[in-house]
């Protein structure tokens, strides 16, 4: 909806195999009241269990976090990360 939800010079990009690569935004740099937690959770054998966040009056689990990643993922640890597919825009620069 053009707002902007977050933005941050303490972002860390992450290159995950043959997919684009991801950036993990620190939560402080997040507006994290237009974040509502859901039930929604996956599993990676590389990071652990992530949780998700829908958009408020947005698209449903849009964002994921690593709130308690396995050891050699700490550097992300309660970061977030956005779908793509389910925001207006993410732009690295």
């Amino acid at each position: 909806k053009g707002e902007v939800v977050a933005d941050s010079r303490d972002a860390i990009r992450l290159e995950e195999g043959d997919y684009p690569p991801v950036f993990y935004f620190p939560r402080k740099d997040v507006e994290m009241d237009r974040l509502a937690r859901s039930a929604h959770q996956t599993y990676c054998p590389y990071k652990g269990h992530a949780s998700y966040f829908s958009l408020k009056d947005g698209p449903e689990n849009a964002v994921w976090s690593y709130e308690t990643p396995y050891d050699e993922m700490m550097a992300i640890k309660e970061f977030l990360a956005f779908y793509p597919d389910q925001v207006d825009s993410i732009t690295a620069g």
